[in-house]
């Protein structure tokens, strides 16, 4: 058994051993079958400058103004009328509550989001996109908007609001 532990250091160092000349000969014979070409690089070409001429163009990053088209004809809203109290508010914010009627007219009565009420009827004005109220019934109120297209032409636009069932918290 001592024989046996002897020897396998021995057997160990015969395995690892070798000629010194092998890691030279490795070194000197590694590259020797390798042929590396590196494709040249593809030809620069100039910058050439080029400049940006958009002063006729309008600004796209501000926001329009509403003004009237300086040729004549075509749709356009009234800018020279004073505004109504609720063309302040967006359409979507208002509320239709209820209707009022009184002799043949029938009234709509529209809650604002400040809690305001107002009683309108057909030719009152109400949104910001100049709505103008064409039908008041008792379910619902029809306007048209006037709106600019993205050409910047004044167009038409139907809308409605209908009337809201709010409830009123119950009181204990």
């Amino acid at each position: 058994m001592k024989r046996l532990i002897a020897f396998l250091p021995l057997l160990f160092l015969a395995a690892c051993g070798g000629s010194a000349d092998d890691p030279r000969e490795f070194v000197k014979n590694a590259g020797k079958d390798l042929r590396g070409k590196v494709p040249p690089l593809p030809e620069v070409k100039p910058f050439e400058p080029f400049t940006y001429e958009a002063t006729d163009l309008p600004d796209p990053f501000k926001p329009r103004k509403l003004e009237p088209p300086k040729g004549g004809g075509g749709l356009t809203p009234d800018f020279n009328r004073p505004k109504e109290a609720l063309e302040n508010y967006p359409l979507e914010s208002l509320k239709m509550v209820g209707t009022l009627s009184q002799g043949k007219t029938t009234y709509a009565i529209i809650k604002t989001p400040d809690n305001s009420l107002y009683r309108v009827k057909p030719g009152n004005h109400m949104g910001q996109n100049f709505g103008i109220i064409t039908q008041v019934t008792e379910n619902e109120v029809k306007l048209t908007e006037i709106v600019q297209d993205s050409a910047g032409d004044w167009i038409e636009r139907a809308a409605s609001l209908t009337l809201s069932e709010e409830t009123a918290p119950a009181k204990k």
